[in-house]
C-alpha cells in the first residue's frame, strides 16, 4: 500500500486461496490490514479445486479459515486434461486453467483486483527460470493491468522471503489446508528451487540481490542486439 499502491480506497480484491501458507497468509494480512487502514476496501477469496489429478483439499478448514476471518469464500472446481499438450509440465496446465477460473470469478465477482500469494523465491525461481529455458529476462511484476484495465493482478507478499513466511506460519500454527499434490516436486520450478539453495550457500544474500538487480539494469553494459554494421 505504501511502495507500490496496490490497493487502494474502494478496492474489491480477490484472493487466490490455494490452502498453502503464501496465499493463507496473505489472505489473513489482508484481513487485519483491512481493519486498520483509514479507507474501506472489500476481500473475498477464492479457491480452484483441481479434481481428477489426485490433488486434495480440506474443504471443511478452509470453509472455517475464511470464516473467522469473516471473509466470503468461494469454491469452483475444474478438471484439467493434463495430457492436452505433452510438452507443457502437469502443474503448468493445471496451473493455467486455476488461473483463467479466477479471472472468470473476479468478473463474476465485480472485483477490480486479484491478489495472488507469491513472494520474493518465486520472482527470483521466475526469473531464472526464463533466463534458462526461455533464453529472456522477465519476472513476476507487483502488479499487472489485465482486459484492458478491468483486473489489476497484484502480488502483495512479492518483498518477503519465503523463509519469513515459513517462520510467520510455524509462529501461528497456520495450519496447510493443501493436503498433497502428486506432482509436487517433479517440476523445472523444483530444481530452479535447488538451484537458489546452492546460490545461497555460496553467498547468503545471493538471492536477495538476483532479486535487487531486476531494480539495476545497466542496459548500456549488456550486448543486446547490435545494429547492422559494415565491416571494413
Amino acid at each position: 500500500m505504501r511502495d507500490h499502491a496496490l490497493i487502494r480506497e474502494g478496492d474489491h480484491v480477490l484472493v487466490g486461496l490455494s490452502g498453502g501458507k503464501d496465499s493463507m497468509i496473505l489472505l489473513q494480512v489482508l484481513a487485519e490490514r483491512r481493519s486498520s487502514v483509514p479507507f474501506d476496501f472489500q476481500i473475498s477469496a477464492a479457491h480452484i479445486e483441481a479434481r481428477g489429478i489426485g490433488y486434495q483439499i480440506d474443504r471443511a478448514g478452509l470453509r472455517t479459515f475464511c470464516a473467522d476471518l469473516e471473509i466470503p469464500l468461494h469454491m469452483r472446481s475444474i478438471e484439467p486434461d493434463l495430457q492436452e499438450d505433452p510438452a507443457k509440465a502437469a502443474c503448468f496446465i493445471c496451473s493455467w486453467h486455476r488461473r483463467k477460473e479466477l479471472f472468470n470469478l473476479t468478473k463474476e465477482l465485480n472485483c477490480n483486483k486479484l491478489a495472488l500469494g507469491h513472494h520474493r523465491n518465486d520472482a527470483i525461481e521466475t526469473l531464472l527460470l526464463n533466463m534458462i529455458y526461455h533464453g529472456s529476462i522477465s519476472s513476476l511484476p507487483y502488479s499487472l493491468e489485465m482486459f484492458n484495465g478491468r483486473l489489476q493482478l497484484i502480488r502483495p507478499l512479492l518483498d518477503l522471503d519465503e523463509a519469513m513466511l515459513k517462520e510467520f506460519a510455524n509462529l501461528s500454527d497456520l495450519l496447510k489446508i493443501e493436503k498433497h499434490c502428486p506432482h509436487e516436486e517433479r517440476t523445472r520450478r523444483e530444481k530452479i528451487s535447488h538451484l537458489i539453495r546452492q546460490i545461497e550457500s555460496f553467498h547468503g544474500k545471493g538471492p536477495y540481490n538476483i532479486f535487487r538487480s531486476m531494480e539495476k539494469i545497466f542496459t548500456e553494459y549488456l550486448p543486446g542486439k547490435p545494429g547492422i554494421q559494415t565491416l571494413l
